[in-house]
């Protein structure tokens, strides 16, 4: 099947870039310039086509929310503002009092503890043969949904936060702690974001990752392809520095992959399908993380689409997150029986190399598992169980569903305090038995 993606003039629809060009759109530079990092920038953008009311809510939501703004020209021409409440794009970057809720009692801004499991200052080391790599706390956009709010998006009314940027002086004790432990073989760098590092400290990071002998992966994730594909397409040392990692690896039968993050078909456009080419014709291999969003993608239909639209642009649609228990973005959170719901919906709906796993990555360290493993799911309380034997095989982790998909009769077990300790305690020996 062919697609036509967006390839219009829509960032027109602004008044103040009616008569930007393409070219000068085009331009990442441009687009890096002009980004909207405040609410005066966004009222001078939409004060004449949308309602003050609405304005007013973003101000309000701004109060309560853990991340600033931080959007680029591209993804904010691309809402509908005619209805901004309901656009799945304006969701995730700009947040609403009126859709927020209260974070739930379980909720923690350091959810997967990875403070637990850190190794110094920018390692996390939780599974047997993988780390997490975290270089730069920097991203070209913010997302409200955020798992590291506690680390990025900038100090809030909400948090105070300590931001870094890149330091190599400080990667060498990174380097040091993985060629000191021999069992580690896959490195995912992470942070913030690839987009914020440099041509040159790209190179530095992934050879000096490959020239570690027990290093056989390392996987760079972005989020850049879904908010700047004119980047991959005009920053050519950037684009060339991660092919030659991709090359410098397979020289040494070693593997480099890209991760990247799109949520909703609505944010792939023609520039998306070129980056991507250009990308696929220097043999880069790019995969797919989305994060399952109420009101945003939590529906058979918008994920099929999706799915759709990544494989035909060669990207391999590899996980589907349910939503990471983070305070301030408990209105974009679904359930587990969403989830499981969605997994169904789409399994044999495509090839299965094409069809992502969709998994829960457990409160306090538990791990990613896959959303229909769990031991024990309680629909009343909304409260899952589950196993990691991996990790910690006598302990059993948890995840909840929002209070606000709950009955009444499963909230007011949220609200006692000794009635929840002996519901919780029921579900153990549920699956003790």
């Amino acid at each position: 099947m062919q697609y036509n993606f967006r390839n219009d003039c829509f960032w027109n629809a602004i008044p103040a870039w009616e008569n930007i060009g393409r070219e000068a759109f085009f331009d990442y530079k441009w687009q890096l310039k002009n980004s909207i990092h405040s609410l005066d920038r966004i009222v001078s953008l939409l004060s004449d086509i949308v309602d003050p009311i609405f304005l007013a809510d973003i101000r309000s939501g701004l109060e309560k929310s853990a991340m600033n703004i931080r959007i680029t020209p591209y993804l904010f021409s691309q809402i509908d503002w005619s209805e901004p409440y309901h656009d799945p794009l304006r969701k995730q970057y700009l947040p609403l009092e009126s859709e927020m809720r209260a974070p739930h009692p379980w909720s923690d801004d350091d959810s997967l503890a990875e403070k637990q499991n850190g190794k110094g200052s920018l390692i996390v080391h939780r599974y047997p043969d993988k780390v997490l790599f975290l270089p730069i706390t920097v991203c070209p956009v913010y997302c409200m949904y955020c798992t590291r709010s506690r680390l990025v998006g900038g100090s809030t009314k909400t948090k105070e936060k300590d931001m870094y940027g890149p330091k190599p002086k400080n990667w060498t004790e990174a380097f040091h702690y993985l060629r000191d432990n021999e069992d580690i073989e896959d490195v995912v760098i992470s942070g913030g974001d690839l987009y914020q590092i440099s041509a040159k400290h790209i190179e530095l990071i992934g050879k000096s990752l490959l020239d570690i002998p027990n290093i056989r992966r390392v996987r760079f994730a972005t989020k850049g392809l879904a908010v700047l594909p004119m980047k991959v397409l005009g920053d050519h040392d950037w684009t060339n520095a991660i092919s030659n990692v991709v090359e410098y690896g397979r020289e040494k039968d070693k593997q480099v992959f890209l991760h990247t993050h799109f949520n909703h078909p609505k944010e792939i456009t023609e520039w998306t399908r070129e980056a991507l080419s250009l990308l696929f014709k220097k043999g880069i291999i790019v995969r797919n993380q989305s994060v399952l969003l109420a009101g945003v993608n939590d529906t058979p239909e918008i994920m099929k689409t999706l799915i759709k639209y990544l494989s035909y642009m060669g990207v391999q649609p590899y996980y589907i997150y349910l939503h990471d228990m983070v305070p301030y973005s408990e209105h974009l959170r679904t359930s587990l029986k969403t989830a499981v719901y969605i997994e169904k919906s789409i399994r044999g709906s495509t090839a299965g190399f094409n069809t992502p796993t969709i998994v829960c990555d457990l409160l306090m360290g538990g791990g990613k598992r896959q959303i229909c493993s769990y031991e024990y799911y309680d629909e009343l309380s909304g409260i899952s169980l589950w196993k990691s034997p991996n990790l910690d095989p006598d302990k059993i982790f948890f995840h909840c569903d929002p209070l606000d998909e709950l009955s009444k009769e499963g909230r007011e077990i949220w609200c006692d305090k000794k009635k929840l300790d002996a519901h919780k305690d029921l579900l153990i020996q549920k699956i003790n038995q």
